[in-house]
């Protein structure tokens, strides 16, 4: 199939699959299936290599999301229904005053975000991104989306996040200048995201059922757990009345000496982010062929760092709660039901991406792209962008515009500022566009509890805002350079 058929495919299966789901209200997890497999049809992809292809994209994704996602929101729900969220969001308030929340949890988000995989620091802040709004008085997504697009700038720029280091391998930047560029860009473009949030109207958007909207309508200070009634099943797990009942009941058994203090919540946020520190640095530091970097990586891995977290925070906060071991079992058991369709969703949204990936759209952009003779930093942006666009997956549109570049790059004659900074603005062109076809978008929308249209409205345009600033300024200090 012609490059332009492709394109036109591409085009064909996006605007199909928002019109199931915005028009048609078709669940997304159903649309995306059925969109991707039309994709794969009418892209040329054999028949019997259709549904392969399909469940090797949702392979790909829930290989990561669905174990990171899952402790994830364990951790935050532990200490959700505990009442040490909204303990902290309390005392955090009271001190910095509701004006001054979002700024502190963007900042903190900043400093995350730095050695944290987007999807993970995402997942870690949820509940406390949620009870900090709702005990300022805020729209969840007043602080949900700045965290997240701080996050996320940071993700497709800054080392060690594999698609900045894997750009720098192939582009032949160096990694430590990259790294200060990137830190000093990705906050300037950070605070465009932010300020580009503000102005973003959103108190007339109704969230869906979401952790954002089970957090913020809770009365008791999180001590629900299910928004609705039970969707656990007969598999053993309790009801929303009896887990509130069980929980009310330790509460009133312990009085407020049974909330997690301050330090105690902080402590537990910190210490999977801690581990995941650790393992970068000392894998960093040791080199490959040191014998304890698999030890360093084993213990750096973002399951490895959240199964513990998950662990230690069942043994503290039950403990200091008081509740028994059954009670503990069904606080820990109803966060799955809150992500399942985050899980889900995010698994079919790999496999739109696959399909698009197999059928050679991003491949055929990428050669038309190329063509055009734009100076090379621009060149870099617009192909990762597109590729981006395309495919949805920011690490796959950075690597694979790095390696398309690379030549150019190395027989250019740039000095390795410039080298530093195309390869950021190609990190820059790997975060705008986050769309349908992006496991991230799905992740913060459902998160969040907007629809399709509602994410489309305000999380596309805030990436694509904050990827374009970016690369603004990085091109304005290639041409000082």
């Amino acid at each position: 199939m012609g490059s332009t058929m492709l394109f036109v495919t591409a085009a064909v299966a996006v605007a199909v699959l928002l019109l199931l789901v915005v028009r048609f209200k078709l669940p997304a997890f159903v649309s995306l299936l059925l969109v991707s497999m039309g994709a794969a049809l009418l892209a040329g992809i054999p028949v019997e290599e259709v549904v392969p292809t399909m469940i090797a994209g949702m392979g790909k994704v829930l290989g990561s999301v669905a174990i990171v996602v899952g402790l994830g929101s364990v951790l935050g729900r532990l200490i959700e229904v505990s009442g040490g969220a909204d303990h902290l969001a309390r005392r955090f308030t009271e001190r910095l005053g509701p004006a001054r929340v979002t700024v502190a949890l963007t900042a903190a988000a900043f400093v995350l975000g730095i050695p944290v995989f987007f999807d993970v620091a995402f997942i870690i802040l949820a509940p406390i991104v949620f009870a900090f709004a709702k005990i300022a008085g805020l729209n969840p997504l007043k602080v949900g989306l700045p965290v997240g697009v701080v996050l996320l700038a940071l993700h497709v720029t800054v080392p060690p996040h594999p698609g900045p280091v894997a750009a720098a391998a192939v582009t032949g930047a160096s990694v430590g200048l990259l790294t200060l560029l990137a830190l000093v860009v990705g906050a300037a473009a950070g605070a465009v995201g932010f300020f580009a949030a503000r102005i973003i109207k959103v108190d007339g958007i109704t969230l869906g059922p979401s952790p954002a909207t089970a957090s913020t309508e809770d009365a008791d200070g999180g001590t629900s757990f299910a928004d609705g009634p039970d969707t656990t099943g007969s598999g053993g797990t309790a009801t929303k009345t009896e887990a509130r009942t069980d929980t009310d009941n330790a509460s009133s058994h312990n009085g407020s000496a049974g909330v997690p203090g301050t330090g105690t919540v902080v402590g537990l946020i910190l210490l999977p982010i801690v581990m995941i520190m650790v393992g970068s640095v000392l894998t960093t530091v040791l080199g490959e062929d040191n014998a304890l970097v698999p030890y360093a990586s084993f213990i750096g891995s973002p399951t490895t760092a959240l199964l513990v977290g998950v662990l230690v925070a069942y043994l503290v906060i039950g403990s200091r709660a008081g509740w028994d071991r059954t009670q503990r079992s069904i606080v820990a058991d109803s966060a799955l039901p809150l992500v399942a369709i985050i899980i889900f969703v995010t698994g079919a949204g790999g496999v739109f991406a696959n399909v698009l990936v197999e059928s050679g759209i991003g491949k055929a952009l990428t050669d038309s792209l190329t063509g055009l003779g734009l100076p090379l930093i621009v060149s870099g942006f617009l192909l990762s962008s597109a590729l981006r666009a395309a495919q949805g997956s920011a690490t796959v549109a950075i690597l694979t515009t790095g390696g398309l570049l690379a030549d150019a790059i190395t027989n250019g004659g740039y000095s390795s500022l410039q080298v530093a900074l195309i390869t950021l603005a190609i990190g820059f062109g790997g975060l705008g566009l986050s769309h349908i076809n992006d496991s991230g978008f799905w992740i913060v929308t459902k998160y969040l509890g907007l629809s399709v249209a509602d994410g489309l409205r305000t999380w596309t345009v805030l990436t694509t805002v904050t990827g374009v600033s970016g690369f603004l300024l990085t091109a304005l200090i290639f041409a000082l350079a």
